[in-house]
């Protein structure tokens, strides 16, 4: 029997949320997987608040719709913690991601209670050290793997790095910045304590 996991990405326009949704839904297309990957559009612009989403399967998916209660929901900016209800109809047994440089104690207390697991991932220090900038999409799309086991870790990797040359096919650099920032998010995630 199949497991469908359902995803939910928050982020802020401008912060790369619907590009790591779309990366996480060719790379598991690419490792055998049915896969959707799809934002939901409203007011575009840069710094608001924009939401994507994953669903990625064995079988064939059926259904086509937003999701509306996720196994995992990654948060890719911590200050929407106090303008979103990110853990909307996040299942107890699934998991949210938050990209957070501050203490547990700050970020449990603005989750309105959810009982869940919490994670949580410095991805602006990790891709500032990795590529020099602020590219939190890549580290966070390495911890919602790590998290979720939803393949394959080697095999994701190697999947990414052939994405990346073949994007990147000008800027070497680049490639090696970003597998840098998958392999140290994967392995950095921490859960939170309850």
């Amino acid at each position: 029997m199949s497991k469908l996991v359902e995803i939910r990405w928050h982020g802020r326009g401008g912060q790369g949320a619907k590009t790591a949704s779309l990366l996480l839904a060719d790379a598991a297309f690419t490792t055998g997987k049915f896969v959707q990957g799809f934002p939901e559009y409203g007011p575009e612009r840069m710094g608001a608040p924009i939401t994507a989403y994953n669903r990625i399967n064995d079988e064939k998916i059926r259904v086509h719709s937003n999701i509306y209660e996720p196994d995992y929901v990654v948060v890719v900016d911590d200050t929407l913690l106090s303008a979103v209800d990110v853990t909307k109809g996040l299942k107890k047994q699934g998991a949210i991601i938050i990209n957070t440089s501050k203490p547990q104690v700050d970020i449990l207390g603005k989750l309105k209670g959810y009982e869940g697991n919490v994670f949580l991932c410095d991805a602006r220090k990790i891709s500032e050290e990795a590529l020099g900038k602020n590219f939190p999409n890549i580290p966070m799309l390495g911890a919602v793997v790590s998290v979720s086991n939803i393949m394959d870790k080697e095999e994701f990797l190697e999947t990414m790095e052939e994405s990346f040359k073949h994007k990147f096919a000008s800027k070497p650099e680049v490639i090696k910045g970003n597998m840098k920032a998958l392999e140290v998010s994967m392995s950095e995630v921490k859960i939170c304590d309850k």
